[in-house]
């Protein structure tokens, strides 16, 4: 039994499939005689802050530093690592960006309040979407799964621009200044070629305090942090840089724990007042049809563009159709989605509604996306 649990966690699905179970408690706890208990615990406070507010702002800052600390491995020594790497997978995130924001304003664009969550489809759950090309295993060439992992990447680095440019709020100027300043620390620790976890550790966590205190999510402490990491060391004197240590220290917390937590804190929809008319409110259909179909549509469009124009080629080992079938799989928008639906509205009615169309968008881009590859020949050699 327990040579099997531990298989299960370090096989590659395993991170998407907790987070499911974990999204599925939140919502079968919010429809059941516990919901009084579940929507009250997270709204109790601790320490100033709400249980929620804790988990989106205090756990999510962790989640931020390790997809930090991934994005910079990636651009520094891994898929992303030349720009002939980054063309490909960098055009077709921003297609993959566009397409699901202009669709969700085609039905929201009239209504202020609702505007607001046009970047809501726009971004790719990395660990569903990876999940689902494991259980699918050789079927999928290796060079459609490294495509995948950067352009999820590139993805989660705009989905960061995107909240630093369009969801901060008013700004305290005071706490900013000194969050520059202790970046300015950090970063100098970095060129000095600093290598103790200690102090970054501390200047990380006065860093979140001071975003979280001038206006600017404190979640993007922990992207900052990260990039002031070092990933170039002196080997004489340490074995590993600590970039890779604490990328790896963070993975299964990170897998198993944090986005588990923040499924299982947000997934909660009351369905006490459903109707078939939620389903066809402007929010829950400009985000269904934002991730079901922009995204596939606009990478699957932008990459056969560029390849008819010489200007890109086709994944080796990969079939059109196999391509499609990943487009699909970016319609899977479960965490960030979810996230960036926080940051857009005030309003738990639309809140709601964003939820809806999250849970509809990425499981129909989940099961389509997984049956098109299950399904697809391969290429001929």
């Amino acid at each position: 039994m327990k040579r099997k649990l531990v298989s299960f966690f370090q096989s590659e699905p395993a991170a998407g499939i907790v987070l499911m179970l974990a999204a599925a408690l939140g919502l079968a706890a919010a429809n059941s005689d516990a919901a009084g208990y579940y929507f009250g615990a997270l709204g109790s406070y601790v320490a100033g802050l709400s249980v929620l507010h804790w988990v989106n702002d205090g756990l999510m800052a962790v989640f931020f530093l390790y997809v930090g600390l991934e994005v910079k491995r990636e651009l520094l020594r891994g898929e992303l690592d030349t720009n002939s790497k980054r063309f490909l997978p960098a055009i077709a995130a921003l297609a993959g960006l566009a397409a699901p924001a202009g669709i969700y304003l085609l039905f929201n664009g009239s209504d202020a309040a609702a505007a607001q969550g046009w970047a809501i489809p726009a971004a790719t759950d990395i660990a569903f979407a990876l999940g689902v090309l494991a259980l699918l295993g050789s079927r999928v060439p290796v060079s459609l799964k490294i495509f995948l992992t950067a352009l999820a990447i590139m993805d989660d680095l705009a989905a960061i621009v995107i909240i630093a440019l369009f969801y901060t709020e008013q700004l305290a100027v005071n706490y900013l200044l000194l969050a520059a300043a202790v970046l300015a620390v950090l970063f100098v620790l970095n060129k000095k070629g600093v290598t103790k976890t200690l102090p970054y550790l501390l200047l990380g966590l006065l860093l979140w305090f001071f975003f979280l205190k001038s206006g600017i999510h404190a979640t993007l402490a922990g992207v900052l942090l990260a990039f002031t990491v070092p990933l170039r060391i002196n080997e004489d004197t340490i074995d590993e840089p600590p970039l890779l240590v604490w990328e790896h220290a963070l993975t299964y917390w990170v897998s198993f724990l944090i986005v588990p937590v923040f499924g299982f804190a947000n997934a909660g929809v009351s369905f006490a007042d459903f109707s078939t008319e939620t389903l066809f409110s402007p929010v829950v259909l400009g985000i269904a049809l934002g991730l079901f179909a922009g995204k596939q549509f606009g990478i699957f469009g932008i990459v056969w563009l560029l390849t008819k124009l010489r200007l890109a080629k086709l994944p080796e080992g990969a079939t059109w159709l196999q391509l499609y079938g990943v487009a699909l799989l970016c319609g899977i928008g479960f965490t960030m989605s979810l996230f960036i639906s926080l940051l857009a509205f005030n309003s738990p009615a639309l809140q709601d509604f964003s939820k809806v169309g999250v849970f509809m968008g990425s499981l129909l881009s989940g099961i389509l996306g997984y049956a098109v590859l299950r399904l697809a020949p391969a290429k001929q050699r």
